[in-house]
């Protein structure tokens, strides 16, 4: 089946009150589906135009913000500040916006505007604002179904550049990180809000980052970092498993932790770098111990790759690296398109320089021999501040948000 008889039938069964799951244009979650950040898409272009792929539309009006994409049922969703009010977006596949409503206060202090994308599960989608308000809402309208402050509730207190998470589901639960004095980590009813478990306090802030759901040795966690350390609960009940320090200049822990065989890849900016530490459980314990350190890839908040055994990423010096997973040694650093985030989609890695001034996007071989650009284009100017949300690729298309903008291109082979 083709795209557009696809969403067609997509919308159809939206129509009539019917929950659709994630399939092959859908990219409902920060990161994915899988946490993996790797696109399904198949059958795209290998190599772009000298101006770049197809712009196919670009929409503005969407507030200011960081927020990624997520990409269901045949909408777009993001977030950005409007006045005084943090504002979720959703848009048609043609770029028109369908509804906006508001969750909260806008953040307006040092770097204004959002951070979290919308995540979106059948009819219902769900968002944190920088402040701490956690909402979900009617996918299709924006309307109201539940919300409550994280922070207040939890007795946490809101960080330097504020909460910056993407919200993730496990089942019916509502995955969330206030790393307040008595709750670290919170499970919600994503029907009602209700608490169903909260993990120990640990003694730190929250950190800037998203969680992510493994599984390993018959046991089911969450893993997330939070200011100062990396953190695992057991997704079945909340107990805290382990806090293994992991600090940084300025407390920004931003990466989502990589988990692959039984360990954890972390990294943060400012030349703290990246860490591999081995996870080791034996019934419902877990212990951590450091694999290997390298102090080169210092990622700040572009994310990092895993593919074919080897990790890329940018440093804070603005450099793309390339290292091995297994001893955390560098097969080389080259600047490229500069400092940005990365996603994945059909064997290739899209960069996206994160300067206002720069605004190249890049289109990168992923191989440990060296850095390999394949194509390179810029989007339009447009968009207030530094492109730090990091683009998506899904249904053949290309979303990248700068500031108030929005610019989607067309990525298919022909």
């Amino acid at each position: 089946m083709t795209l557009r008889p696809m969403l067609t039938l997509l919308a159809l069964v939206l129509s009539l009150g019917v929950a659709v799951p994630a399939g092959a244009a859908d990219w409902p979650v920060f990161h994915g589906p899988d946490g993996s950040n790797k696109s399904p898409d198949t059958g795209l272009l290998k190599q772009w135009p000298e101006d770049g792929p197809k712009l196919i539309w670009q929409a503005d009006g969407l507030g200011e913000g960081y927020a990624s994409v997520s990409v269901a049922g045949g909408m777009v969703y993001t977030s950005g500040n409007k006045d005084d009010k943090t504002i979720v977006t959703a848009l048609d596949l043609d770029g028109k916006v369908v509804w906006q409503a508001a969750n909260g206060d806008a953040w307006t202090k040092d770097y204004p505007g959002t951070r979290g994308t919308p995540t979106i599960d059948g009819e219902r989608l769900y968002h944190e604002s920088p402040t701490g308000n956690v909402i979900s809402m009617n996918a299709r309208t924006g309307e109201e179904i539940w919300s409550l402050n994280i922070l207040e509730k939890f007795e946490g207190e809101n960080i330097r550049w504020a909460l910056a998470e993407s919200l993730i589901l496990d089942g019916d639960r509502l995955i969330c990180c206030p790393f307040g004095e008595e709750a670290s980590i919170v499970a919600l009813d994503k029907m009602t809000g209700r608490v169903v478990w909260t993990a120990e306090g640990t003694g730190d802030k929250a950190g800037y980052g998203t969680p992510a759901l493994v599984e390993y040795g018959g046991l089911r966690m969450i893993l997330t970092m939070n200011q100062r350390a990396v953190v695992g609960v057991d997704a079945d009940s909340g107990k805290l498993l382990f806090r293994h320090s992991h600090e940084t200049k300025y407390d920004v822990n931003v990466l989502i932790p990589i988990f692959h065989e039984g360990q954890v890849f972390v990294s943060s900016g400012y030349g703290t770098g990246s860490q591999m530490i081995r996870l080791t459980v034996e019934g419902k314990k877990v212990s951590t111990k450091q694999v290997w350190e390298n102090k080169e890839l210092d990622n700040h908040h572009g994310g990092v790759i895993l593919h074919d055994g080897y990790l890329y990423g940018t440093n804070s010096r603005g450099q793309w690296m390339c290292l091995d997973w297994k001893t955390g040694e560098a097969q080389w650093a080259e600047k490229g398109i500069g400092k940005g985030s990365v996603t994945f989609a059909d064997g290739l890695l899209y960069g996206f320089n994160e300067r206002e001034n720069d605004r190249t996007v890049g289109l990168i071989k992923p191989t440990p021999e060296g850095y390999e650009q394949i194509s390179a284009f810029q989007i339009p100017e447009g968009g207030k501040g530094n492109s730090w949300a990091h683009p998506v690729v899904i249904g053949g298309r290309l979303y990248l948000r700068h500031g108030d903008f929005l610019f989607v291109y067309d990525v298919k082979a022909e």
